[in-house]
């Protein structure tokens, strides 16, 4: 990326190539020589996490600025969630059983982008966490409808490469769990949730808890699978304990396929408003 080509000051990437060709000297070799600015071990010290948070949000924000992103459509779901081909090596009949959301999710991708790029390409691109599972079947998707996705990979201890279908120039890398989880939602214009674990399922209640309590708009929140899903959580027994309201249970809706999941999204009552008041709470109420 270039520096501002209307300052009149020397470049930040002027001073980096001349300091690389500066006279080795004690004084030259100290770490505070450096340029602050291009000094890794200045910038991960604790004291810069703040401005690392900062830079963590501005990347990604930036880039898809500078791509034409205007929305998105988010799918979260298992990264251990074999395609059909590959089914046999699954560890459980289970998870051998859920590849058929595998090709769900290509389907809908392909879908989405599809129709997306009737229309330009520039809104409801599909992003995933970048990773194998439902994330590269998402990616995949959108591939083989010869359009873009965004792939939104974490730094862990035991990782992969980011699967082979995101958009090289839409490929990013975060330390920062929290920032990577805003950027999923930034854009956001539907949830899409697949079968998946402990990762899934935290995705799925911090977009349900931040719709839930008004800190987001509403917005279609899709969970494909009904029998998994009820199978994992026992909706109704939540309402039915006064731990959420009879009215939650309607900020998400099960779906089974592509077509219905985009009749879904096209459909949702309330979307883009926020909620003003919590249901069953009242002010003063404790958390």
């Amino acid at each position: 990326m270039n520096d501002d080509p209307q300052s009149p000051f020397r470049h930040a990437h002027e001073d980096i190539e001349t300091a690389r060709t500066i006279p080795d000297t004690p004084q030259t070799r100290a770490q505070s020589y450096r340029l602050a600015f291009a000094d890794g071990d200045f910038l991960c010290r604790p004291e810069l996490r703040p401005l690392r948070l900062q830079l963590e949000l501005l990347k990604p924000e930036m880039t898809m600025a500078e791509a034409g992103i205007e929305s998105t459509i988010v799918m979260f779901g298992g990264a251990r969630i074999p395609a059909p081909a590959n089914r046999d090596a699954a560890r459980t009949e289970t998870l051998a059983d859920l590849s058929r959301h595998y090709v769900q999710a290509q389907d809908f991708a392909r879908a989405v982008t599809e129709r997306s790029l009737r229309s330009g390409g520039r809104q409801d691109v599909i992003v995933t966490g970048g990773g194998p599972g439902v994330m590269e079947a998402g990616n995949r998707g959108a591939a083989e409808a010869g359009g873009r996705s965004i792939g939104l990979n974490v730094v862990l201890p035991h990782e992969q490469a980011p699967n082979e279908y995101v958009t090289p120039g839409l490929c990013f890398n975060f330390h920062y769990f929290a920032i990577r989880k805003m950027h999923f939602l930034m854009r956001a214009r539907a949830i899409c949730v697949f079968p998946g674990g402990f990762g899934t399922l935290d995705e799925l209640f911090e977009t349900l808890t931040l719709i839930q309590t008004g800190r987001m708009e509403r917005v279609p929140v899709l969970l494909f699978g009904g029998d998994f899903w009820r199978d994992i959580v026992n909706w109704q027994a939540l309402a039915d304990a006064g731990t959420i309201a009879p009215d939650d249970l309607g900020l998400f809706r099960f779906v089974e396929t592509a077509a219905e999941a985009l009749e879904a999204i096209d459909t949702w009552p309330g979307a883009g408003t926020r909620r003003h008041h919590i249901p069953g709470r009242h002010s003063g109420d404790g958390e």
